[in-house]
């Protein structure tokens, strides 16, 4: 009686939970009655037979023993295929509980971009000119790998005007179609522990490689960009890390891992999603490794139903490796520090505010190829440590009625190292070797401010935004989603307006689902060169000297970009 009773309780357990198929419900009430039916042809069975030997007495009667033999034969096997249902309900129970842990969702976009810009000069062939270089220092007798003499040549060809030049001062791609799979993953290893992962995929359409030019106007491949610049279709840890909440019983948490840093508010809004993607503002979108310690709080100073959260976090932006002790250049690992804080974090409201110190800040990092390391270790004479970076911002979103907006803002200091400088004057060191490195403090700032309106009942959504990035100003954004130049690292403005459309493909099977479309006008307009750079000059774009640097970098005027996207979330 009481495994019969045992029985229908775990049936009807596995019966509660919304499985996530019809064919998953359906094995579970097969199963269940299966266990109920030989449960009932069980005990039917045992009343039988005792039945039998109370009406009987001693069974002398051939026939009587024949039938107690066949009951007994028939309830050996109902008993075996009783425990074979239990042991199987004891499996698949296992694998539910174990399914139950794991959540899966993603997304996954295909878009296309047409893109145009305007130079401010024509820039120099580097590559056709390395190539003479090598062979006339060569033919002199000089060391053709020495970087003075090899730059001498370089200031010898440009004042004489016999450097070979790119055909244009435009650059363009008709189009371009990229791919983009993510795969995100929720864990729960303890009551108090959790798992979140990302796993994406980011292709261009016919290479497996990065296309051509791609970073020109901003960070080649390094750690800060990985699997946020298209490339091959290689799976990579987008994100990774494990989180500790309610350590001790208070809201308090403690996160380590490949931390949540991209696409922040108020990206969102123009993305098309209806929650925050990121901790920190898009002022830093930088995929890095790090530690953060948080405590959420229901009333802010005493102000009731104002809920928030602060945290502390540290991560290593630039991981130096073993040296030996009389490396002439002592390359110190590159961290970053802050505080970053929901001020006030309810609904569609939004109050944001983050601070954080780049220590040690490089000049380069260790890109991915070695070509691109070959040509900033010749710019930039070698990687170093050049000083501190300091950059604060802020955001507050909201929505009034059918339209989303925000104001966003932020301030970015060099603090440079006397010997190194940052921000130094290139062209008057290309023309004079010994001019002194810049070491004075610049501040830069940035505006950034959006809305957009929904019109559900057309399945419409209407965006427009607009920033502004004064001369020093420093986006932290080497992992920006705006394919060829990041705009809020942009010293100048950005204009973009942009209308999603929500497409009418049914009824969402999950909670995640979205299926949309995006359109989208981006125009740049530089004031200065330069962007997500913290070594160079910016150089007024209208001035003599840009025009100068604009042959050796190259840089851009103006720039046009038109974007599609196809996007389904799952």
């Amino acid at each position: 009686m009481l495994k019969k009773i045992s029985t229908i309780a775990l049936a009807a357990l596995l019966t509660l939970p919304a499985m996530a198929t019809a064919g998953s419900t359906n094995a579970t009430s097969d199963l269940a009655a299966q266990v109920d039916r030989l449960t009932k042809e069980l005990a039917n069975l045992k009343a039988q037979m005792a039945a039998m030997k109370e009406g009987q007495g001693p069974a002398t009667d051939m026939k009587a023993q024949k039938e107690i033999a066949d009951l007994k034969s028939q309830m050996k096997a109902l008993e075996d295929n009783q425990k074979e249902a239990f042991d199987d309900l004891d499996e698949r129970s296992a694998a539910w509980d174990l399914a139950s842990r794991v959540q899966l969702f993603g997304d996954f976009r295909a878009r296309g971009d047409y893109y145009q810009n305007d130079l401010v000069s024509t820039p120099i062939d580097m590559q056709a000119w390395q190539q003479q270089a090598f062979l006339r220092v060569v033919g002199a007798g000089g060391n053709p790998y020495d970087r003075n003499t090899m730059l001498q040549d370089l200031g010898a060809q440009f004042q004489a005007g016999t450097l070979p030049m790119q055909s244009d001062d435009d650059m363009k791609n008709s189009s371009i179609f990229t791919n983009r799979f993510r795969l995100n993953m929720r864990v729960k290893a303890t009551e108090n522990v959790d798992f979140k992962g990302r796993l994406a995929m980011y292709k261009t359409w016919g290479t497996s490689t990065l296309p051509p030019n791609l970073t020109q106007f901003g960070y080649p491949s390094f750690d800060g960009t990985s699997s946020r610049e298209p490339s091959d279709s290689i799976l990579r840890v987008d994100r990774a890390f494990v989180n500790w909440n309610n350590i001790g019983g208070q809201p308090i948490w403690f996160s380590v891992g490949r931390r949540p840093t991209t696409d922040g508010p108020a990206a969102q809004i123009r993305m098309g999603l209806d929650e925050r993607m990121a901790t920190p503002t898009a002022y830093m979108d930088w995929p890095f490794d790090g530690i953060s310690v948080g405590y959420a709080y229901a009333n802010l100073f005493g102000m009731q139903d104002a809920p928030g959260r602060v945290r502390i976090c540290y991560g290593r932006g630039f991981e130096n490796s073993l040296q030996y002790d009389t490396t002439s250049v002592d390359l110190n690992d590159t961290d970053f520090a802050g505080v970053s804080w929901d001020i006030y974090s309810k609904g569609n409201k939004l109050a944001y505010l983050q601070s954080f110190m780049v220590f040690n800040a490089f000049n380069y990092p260790e890109f991915d190829d070695q070509a691109t390391n070959d040509f900033y270790d010749f710019f930039l004479n070698g990687r170093q440590n050049v000083g501190d970076v300091l950059h604060t911002s802020g955001v507050y979103m909201d929505k009034w009625e059918n339209l989303n907006y925000f104001v966003s803002a932020g301030w970015s200091r060099t603090m440079p190292d006397k010997d190194t400088g940052m921000f130094n004057d290139f062209v008057a060191q290309f023309n004079d070797p010994t001019y002194p490195a810049n070491d004075d403090n610049e501040d830069g700032y940035n505006v950034w401010v959006g809305a957009r309106y929904d019109m559900d009942d057309l399945g419409l959504k209407f965006g427009l935004e607009y920033n502004h990035g004064s001369q020093y100003w420093i986006g932290m954004t080497p992992g920006h989603d705006d394919m060829y130049s990041s705009k809020l690292a942009t010293r100048g403005d950005v204009y973009e307006a942009y209308l999603i459309w929500d497409l009418p493909t049914g009824e969402a099977i999950s909670k995640y689902a979205k299926t949309f479309m995006r359109f989208g006008y981006q125009h740049y307009d530089y004031d200065y060169t330069g962007g997500s750079d913290w070594n160079i000059k910016p150089y007024d774009i209208d001035k003599a000297e840009a025009e100068t640097f604009g042959m050796l970098v190259p840089s851009i005027d103006k720039a046009d970009q038109v974007y599609v996207t196809f996007e389904v979330y799952f």
